[in-house]
């Protein structure tokens, strides 16, 4: 199980570094276009993913810190339980950390810092941080392992 926390700590570091690092660059400045397609902008997110409940009139921000903290307990009790399943593992330990990184800005700011904003023809996606980033993909891993065809348990006394 200790290999999935350390992948989980490593998504937080990742994260909270830089988020900091674009509070430092980008506070109080427009919007900096990277590319055509790509821009870091600085956007304190007070909803949850894309902005859902943003404007909810502060309750919550304590909602979703409850969700987090249930969730990160949920998810460490199933790395106990399954810690031969490395796909779902992995998958766990990335909403794990994501998790975690999130709900430390809620804290620590009561808002996520989101600054990765790519965009098409005047269409932008909301922006969005490394946690979304690793909850996005563990989600997307945990639908991919729960696809595929799971090998026959293993008698107990074999």
């Amino acid at each position: 199980m200790w290999r999935w926390l350390l992948l989980s700590a490593v998504v937080v570091v990742i994260d909270q570094w830089t988020k900091h690092e674009a509070v430092a660059a980008l506070a109080g400045r427009p919007p900096l276009e990277v590319t055509a397609f790509f821009n870091l902008v600085l956007v304190y997110n007070t909803g949850a993913a894309f902005s859902f409940l943003a404007g909810a009139g502060g309750w919550q921000r304590e909602f979703f810190i409850g969700i987090a903290l249930v969730a990160s307990v949920w998810i460490v009790w199933l790395l106990h339980r399954h810690p031969r399943q490395t796909l779902f593992c992995a998958a766990l330990a990335l909403v794990l950390g994501g998790a975690i990184g999130n709900v430390i800005d809620r804290v620590l700011l009561g808002a996520v810092v989101d600054f990765l904003d790519f965009h098409a023809a005047g269409w932008h996606w909301p922006a969005f941080n490394v946690a979304d980033s690793a909850i996005t993909c563990g989600a997307a891993l945990l639908i991919w392992d729960g696809l595929r065809p799971q090998a026959a348990a293993a008698p107990e006394n074999s």
